[in-house]
């Protein structure tokens, strides 16, 4: 992905942060117990966390205790994330790119970036997250991958809906199985220097990761997986007229054939590594 086409995707998440807090789902309990126990989240815990969306993971971690500064570039999602942490004094968010953001004297114990790491500038994200933590402190990073499992026909048949309305598609693209998908080397830390991979800035101030995966099933309605896709970079960079066109095929085939409602599997994984003593 170009540093122009990063820059413009990012950016549509902010269009329609309404429809973003209702229909993108949280993450697992589990990932914030092995959060804990990699990480020391808890009461007390200094955690600054990057791209928090509408807070997806921010409010599950300020309800145990820490003290979170968010820092979200789309002030849409901003908005509705401090009214989701209303309740939460400890926890401020700010509005503005990491890249730019100015860090405070005080380091934190933890950088958190949930499904928002691979959107920051690979020249920056690494460095700048080990400037910003102490000695021994924690970079975790949460991806999200979609893999086989679920309603596994629909996705499938799905594949027409967006060969005809997305030329981007991929002819017979297929969901991967979780125990395939291999771990996300382009966001860890450490990148694998073995197969060629250039480490990204910063990465030799940090200990190799440790990752932890959980994979899950979720049933959404025709509505809610619609307003998922709108959700999606993918799916807000289409022509209005093909997204349309693609919504409209994705409910039809929803409706007519799987009775309303469909199930999608997750593959959550978490990669945590320690900055360097020193």
């Amino acid at each position: 992905m170009t540093d122009t086409e990063r820059e413009r995707l990012r950016r549509t998440f902010t269009e329609d942060a309404e429809v973003y807090d209702r229909a993108r789902p949280g993450y697992p309990e589990r990932l914030y117990d092995d959060l804990a126990e990699l990480t020391g989240t808890g009461p007390g815990c200094r955690v600054l966390e990057l791209g928090c969306g509408t807070g997806k993971a921010t409010v599950p971690l300020a309800a145990r205790g820490c003290r979170i500064t968010a820092v979200e570039l789309g002030p849409e999602l901003a908005a509705v994330a401090r009214r989701n942490l209303a309740g939460h004094p400890q926890v401020s968010v700010e509005t503005g790119a990491f890249e730019e953001w100015p860090l405070p004297p005080e380091p934190f114990d933890v950088v958190l970036a949930a499904t928002s790491f691979h959107w920051i500038d690979p020249a920056v994200r690494v460095a700048k997250s080990a400037r910003a933590l102490r000695p021994g402190g924690a970079l975790a990073t949460v991806s999200t991958h979609h893999v086989a499992g679920g309603t596994e026909q629909f996705f499938v048949d799905v594949q027409r809906c967006y060969e005809r309305f997305d030329p981007t598609t991929p002819p017979g693209l297929r969901l991967t199985p979780a125990a395939d998908i291999p771990h996300d080397s382009q966001e860890a830390p450490n990148r694998n220097v073995e197969q060629g991979n250039a480490a990204l800035p910063g990465a030799d101030r940090f200990e190799p990761p440790v990752f932890r995966r959980c994979a899950r099933d979720l049933t959404f309605t025709t509505a809610e997986y619609l307003d998922l896709l709108r959700t999606f970079s993918g799916t807000r960079a289409l022509d209005p007229a093909a997204r349309a066109g693609l919504l409209d095929a994705i409910g039809q085939l929803i409706d007519g054939s799987y009775g309303g409602s469909v199930t999608k599997r997750y593959l959550t994984e978490l990669r945590v590594a320690r900055r360097k003593e020193g």
